[in-house]
C-alpha cells in the first residue's frame, strides 16, 4: 500500500530551484533510505512531508504531494504533524525530566490523567528501546542522558502522538557507533508499525536499514530501487560514482 505519493514534485526558494519535477512512492511500513551529496534535495524532499518548507520564506511548489490518497497540503498542518513525526540530526531534548519530555506531546493533545501519561511514557520509551536504561530515572533531568540515549528519547517523544510516518534527518551524524547502532536497531523494529524515512549521509547506514533507496542529485531524483540492487548494480554511473565515494 502507498503511504506517500509525490508526483512531479517542484520546491523553489526564491530563485533556487531545491528540488525539480520528483515522482516517488513511498509503501507502508518500508524504510526508504535517501542518500545523495549536500545541496542534492533530500533533506528539501523530507522536510516537505511534514510541511516544514513552509516556514521558509519566498517558498513555492508545483506538483502534487498525497498522503494515503489525501491531498497534503490540504489537511490541516497540525494533523499534518501529528501523523508525520520527524527526528532531527542532533538529539534536541526539552529542559525537562525524562517522563515530562516524552509526555510533552500527549499533555499537548490534551491528555491529563496522570495514569495514561504513565502508559503513553513506557509504550514510546519500549519502542525506542530505551525504557531498560531510564525507568528508574524518569524524574531525573533528560540533559543527563548520553548523545545516544537523547536521540532515542527524542525518538520516544516523536512516537508518543502515535504519528503513522517518522522521518529521521540524519539522526546518527553525532552519534558514536554503539549508540548508532541501537538507533539502527529501533529503526528496523519501528517499521512493523511505522513507515521510515531515513536521510542519511552514511551510504554503509542506507545500506545496513534501507527497504529501499533513493538517490537525489543536484535536486533530482536520479533513481530509487530496491537497497541492495542500488548499491550492487545501480542503474545510474551517477549513483555508482556516489556510493564508491568519488565524489559528494
Amino acid at each position: 500500500m502507498v503511504k506517500i505519493s509525490a508526483k512531479g514534485l517542484s520546491i523553489w526558494f526564491g530563485s533556487v530551484y531545491a528540488l525539480k519535477n520528483v515522482s516517488l512512492d513511498i509503501a507502508a511500513n518500508e524504510i526508504l533510505s535517501v542518500i545523495g551529496p549536500a545541496n542534492s534535495g533530500k533533506t528539501t524532499f523530507l522536510r516537505m512531508l511534514n510541511r516544514l518548507n513552509e516556514l521558509q520564506p519566498h517558498f513555492r511548489m508545483s506538483g502534487e504531494i498525497k498522503f494515503d490518497s489525501g491531498d497534503l497540503t490540504k489537511i490541516d498542518v497540525e494533523q499534518v504533524r501529528k501523523k508525520v513525526g520527524m527526528v532531527f540530526a542532533m538529539p534536541s531534548p526539552l529542559p525537562l525530566s525524562i517522563f515530562d519530555n516524552v509526555a510533552y506531546g500527549a499533555k499537548m493533545h490534551g491528555i491529563s490523567q496522570k495514569q495514561r501519561q504513565q502508559e503513553i511514557v513506557e509504550k514510546a520509551l519500549k519502542s525506542a528501546y530505551l525504557w531498560e536504561e531510564v525507568k528508574d530515572r524518569l524524574f531525573e533531568s533528560a540533559f543527563k542522558l548520553s548523545g545516544g540515549q537523547q536521540q532515542r528519547l527524542c525518538i520516544a517523544r516523536t512516537l508518543a502522538v502515535e504519528p503513522e510516518v517518522i522521518l529521521f534527518d540524519e539522526p546518527c551524524s553525532g552519534l558514536d557507533p554503539i549508540s548508532t547502532a541501537k538507533v539502527e536497531d529501533a529503526m528496523l523494529k519501528l517499521k512493523k508499525e511505522y513507515t521510515i524515512i531515513l536521510v542519511t549521509n552514511n551510504v554503509k547506514q542506507a545500506a545496513r536499514v534501507g527497504d529501499r533507496t533513493a538517490f537525489f542529485l543536484s535536486g533530482e531524483l536520479i533513481e530509487v530501487d530496491k537497497t541492495d540492487k542500488i548499491f550492487t548494480a545501480p542503474a545510474d554511473q551517477r549513483t555508482d560514482g556516489y556510493i564508491r565515494g568519488k565524489f559528494g
